[in-house]
């Protein structure tokens, strides 16, 4: 029971349900408080639509939500006093509420603006009571707000478990790439490889989908310090391992390459294959390590991985150095297919580049300044307010 709890609090889907029924029921509670109405049920529907499960998608979305259903709520009230309700008044109304939602410029939410309206003018036409309308929105938009601003979950764990079981699919499939090196080697067994690589694409969706889930979990909330930094981290792992998918998927295109030239016989020289299988387990081996060290939110955990990290890879490339003069030994008594051997290796040291931590780092500062830039670019007044209260403490520090 207490790891069906620990699990169903990292699950998205569980939490927002909880958080949602919440809400809704306090913005009930609120309304048959305040308001004249027996039922106020337009004050949990708002919250409802309003809490969203990121502190940042509340207030961008939830915003719009709000003013696309206090819009429909003021022409429902127009309307219930000037026509009532109608076939034609009907069709006059959707459409005065799709042109309004447009004007106001709710987005997506256009829709909810007409569907507001109905709502309101088939349960009332009367003009107090849509104001109560109004007033049982505002509760409900307020505490789907505070509930937010009060509780904002933050969603990256469950990222880094979704970049966590990446890295070991990837791993995985390396490693069964590297058994099929030390002997014959069907073409169907590196086909079916070369559709697991290739199945790759969906997992990375999955986890991008995560990934953008917990960025906006990170945005304005007062429970995280270095938001920015945190983002940037977890979103240039994603893009590491996902160049690497793209180069595991042309790897097992080329050992399927291989596995058709050479039939019923060993893709490589028994001493080169087992190198080989070698290498493909050390490169499977510093995937995990970099998911572990992308992943890491306490210092000396990630100080552990980057450690880890650092030693794979110094054995990836002794090994690769090895795997290397075996496989030119072995052209120069065989040149034939010589491009796929040297293929192979170009892809694994594309892999080890993209992992390595000084290309990292320097990725890492790109997107940080980047990020950077771009903020000071869309918020030009926050960023000169910045700079002239850290310009102030610089310049208090000088003269003392």
């Amino acid at each position: 029971m207490p790891e069906l709890i620990r699990r169903g609090r990292r699950e998205p889907a569980v939490v927002q349900t909880l958080r949602a029924t919440a809400a809704a029921t306090i913005a009930y509670a609120v309304a048959l408080w305040l308001s004249s109405e027996p039922a106020p049920l337009t004050a949990p529907l708002t919250a409802l639509l309003v809490v969203q499960v990121t502190l940042y998608s509340t207030l961008t979305t939830g915003i719009r939500r709000v003013n696309s259903v206090v819009a429909g709520v003021l022409i429902a009230s127009a309307f219930s006093v000037l026509v009532g309700l109608s076939w034609w008044s009907l069709g006059l109304i959707i459409l005065a509420s799709l042109m309004v939602g447009y004007a106001v410029r709710v987005g997506e939410f256009v829709p909810e603006v007409a569907i507001s309206a109905m709502l309101v003018l088939g349960v009332t036409r009367v003009a107090d009571t849509a104001w109560d309308r109004v007033l049982e929105t505002l509760i409900g938009a307020v505490v789907g707000l505070l509930f937010n601003v009060l509780l904002p979950p933050v969603w990256v764990g469950s990222a880094g478990e979704s970049i966590g079981d990446l890295s070991r699919r990837m791993r995985l499939l390396l490693l069964s790439m590297g058994e099929e090196l030390t002997g014959p080697t069907p073409v169907e067994t590196a086909a079916a490889r070369l559709h697991e690589a290739r199945r790759l694409d969906n997992d990375i969706a999955e986890v991008d989908a995560a990934l953008r889930q917990a960025e906006d979990s990170l945005r304005l909330n007062p429970r995280v310090r270095e938001g920015l930094l945190n983002r940037v981290v977890l979103r240039t792992g994603l893009d590491t391992l996902e160049i690497c998918a793209v180069v595991l998927r042309v790897m097992a295109r080329t050992m399927t390459d291989l596995a058709k030239d050479r039939g019923d016989q060993e893709l490589f020289p028994s001493e080169a294959g087992r190198a080989l299988e070698e290498l493909l387990s050390h490169v499977a081996d510093a995937l995990v390590s970099f998911s572990v060290l992308v992943t890491s939110q306490v210092s000396a955990s990630a100080q552990a991985a980057e450690q880890r990290l650092a030693e794979g890879l110094r054995s990836a490339l002794a090994c690769r150095e090895r795997s290397a003069g075996l496989l030119l030994d072995a052209v120069r008594r065989n040149p034939r297919n010589w491009q796929l051997h040297g293929a192979l290796l170009a892809e694994v040291d594309r892999i080890l580049d993209e992992l390595d931590p000084e290309h990292r780092s320097r990725r890492l500062m790109e997107e940080l300044d980047r990020s950077a830039r771009e903020q000071r670019e869309r918020h030009p007044r926050l960023a000169a307010l910045r700079q002239w209260a850290g310009g102030g403490r610089n310049g208090g520090t000088g003269a003392r």
